[in-house]
């Protein structure tokens, strides 16, 4: 395997990151739900992340300032346009699968 320097590595998560944002804002069929359902986190868990990682460096950003940046518009927002009411079979499986911390 071919050695990364640190700046490399950080580099490349960051592309991998802001592909993945994007490839997210462009799906927005793709329900929150269903992400937490297969995959374990969503969006908002993003959004979380990126919040936590600011608050690490000392700059404060809001829940909203947080989702906006990977939502790429305010929440509210993208909710209007995308989200759909969960049917009750995906609620039960998020509830059982659901993390302690959402």
């Amino acid at each position: 395997m071919t050695e990364l320097s640190d700046e490399q590595r950080r580099d490349f998560e960051a592309a991998a990151f802001r592909r993945l944002v994007a490839h997210l804002r462009e799906r927005g069929d793709v329900q929150n739900i269903d992400l937490m359902n297969l995959a374990g986190f969503c969006r908002n868990c993003l959004s979380n992340w990126y919040r936590e990682a600011a608050e690490a460096e000392g700059l404060d950003l809001s829940k909203d300032q947080s989702r906006e940046i990977i939502y790429g518009m305010p929440y509210a927002e993208w909710q209007a346009l995308n989200q759909l009411d969960a049917s009750d079979a995906k609620k039960a499986e998020f509830e059982a699968r659901r993390p302690r911390d959402h």
